[in-house]
């Protein structure tokens, strides 16, 4: 089955966890900044917010995991080809190398085993990949789509384009690897000092209580929280913007 990689269905086991984490951080913010029981009453559509959060990160994620494993076909593909297969043979030889490689129920994995099945009642291979790209959108998959099929209208070497195209992919994925591995501890950091702010109210609440009194109850400092609130989540946004690096 053709599998669309903009969607992402929750079950019910994910979607009861994730929404508890929703209401969880709702309730951590709500005592850190307003101590307001009524604020509660927001949990609810803060984790339906939350869930639509972490499905765009599912989706990321998968993706990114389909664009690494796109790596292993396409060398699958170029060794096919150089052993004197078709593109289209090759296509069923890949399929066998990566069921070795990765678990039945990978993207890719089922990808091709789709791609073989609709070769099998005479689909050309170059709009099966065409519409991997198209159902994907990832730059790296529509790139070697539309290099496949124009080699294969014009009648091109294709065991050069599998090759080159491999090549290409491989030496991108491993920039992006060495730039995850230099950010690693970049993330931590930057993980840490976003928790810092709420860890300094969370210390001063717990050792000196009336200190921070003057800030709950009132409009003043719902005002103020509420900006130092802001402030925090935009800090936070943008610290993730920065160590999100793209390649």
């Amino acid at each position: 089955m053709k599998q669309n990689y903009d969607e992402y269905h929750y079950t019910v086991k994910e979607i009861l966890k994730y929404g508890v984490q929703g209401i969880m951080l709702w309730a951590a913010a709500d005592y850190l900044f307003y101590q307001s029981w009524p604020l509660m009453l927001a949990a609810v559509p803060f984790a339906a917010v939350f869930l639509r959060w972490k499905k765009k990160q599912f989706i990321r994620e998968r993706k990114k995991t389909l664009n690494y494993q796109f790596r292993d076909a396409l060398n699958g593909l170029s060794a096919a080809v150089q052993a004197g297969y078709s593109a289209e043979n090759a296509v069923s030889a890949c399929t066998r190398d990566l069921e070795r490689l990765y678990p039945g129920d990978a993207d890719i994995v089922r990808e091709f085993r789709y791609i073989e099945s609709r070769r099998k009642v005479s689909v050309p291979v170059e709009e099966l990949f065409l519409s991997l790209g198209e159902r994907t959108r990832i730059e790296d998959i529509e790139n070697f789509a539309a290099v496949f099929s124009t080699a294969k209208r014009t009648g091109g070497d294709m065991d050069k384009v599998i090759q080159t195209s491999a090549r290409m992919l491989g030496d991108k994925i491993e920039v992006k690897k060495e730039i995850e591995a230099t950010l690693a501890a970049k993330k931590a950091e930057q993980m840490i000092m976003s928790l810092m702010p709420a860890g300094i109210i969370l210390y001063l609440q717990l050792t000196s209580p009336g200190f921070l009194e003057v800030l709950y109850g009132n409009l003043f400092g719902i005002c103020a929280m509420s900006v130092c609130l802001g402030v925090y989540v935009l800090s936070y946004w943008m610290g993730r913007r920065i160590v999100d690096i793209q390649v």
